[in-house]
């Protein structure tokens, strides 16, 4: 019996991903432009943001293809994002701004499946980022320890 190809097996992983939380293209579309307008009108976010990205639609088509290759595994995103972010003056409460801003529009936009779904993976993303950033910056961060924004 042949192996199935990585196709069949994202798209049977896709599959599986919608019937336990609903989870589609469409509804990561929904989130994603949700969530970028709160983080526009965000005082914390929106200047961060503001500084780098002109035009809003290149940025959200990129953000609906990472969340796709996040969520089903698409293979829709082909990019960088720790390096997009290591010149980011950022730091720990950055993240947790960004982290609480995400669950809440999560929570509003999604059923409860999907949400969860969303912020566990938004907490790993937001996780790995932040040390990403530390190490390429030389911080250490011990146990507990936030990503210093940088002077």
């Amino acid at each position: 019996m042949p192996k199935p190809s990585a196709a069949a097996r994202r798209a049977h992983f896709a599959e599986s991903v919608t019937r336990e939380t609903g989870i589609d293209d469409a509804m990561i579309e929904r989130l994603i432009r949700a969530f970028y307008a709160d983080v526009r009108a965000d005082p914390m976010l929106s200047p961060i943001f503001a500084a780098v990205v002109e035009n809003w639609e290149p940025h959200l088509a990129q953000m609906f293809a990472f969340w796709s290759s996040v969520m089903l595994m698409s293979g829709l995103y082909h990019g960088q994002p720790m390096q997009k972010h290591f010149p980011l003056p950022i730091g720990g409460a950055h993240f947790d701004r960004w982290l609480e801003l995400f669950e809440r529009v999560a929570r509003r936009e999604c059923p409860p499946a999907a949400a969860d779904a969303f912020i566990e993976r938004a907490n790993a993303i937001g996780q790995s980022l932040e040390l990403g950033i530390a190490a390429q910056r030389r911080q250490l961060l011990a146990l507990g320890e936030r990503l210093a924004v940088p002077a």
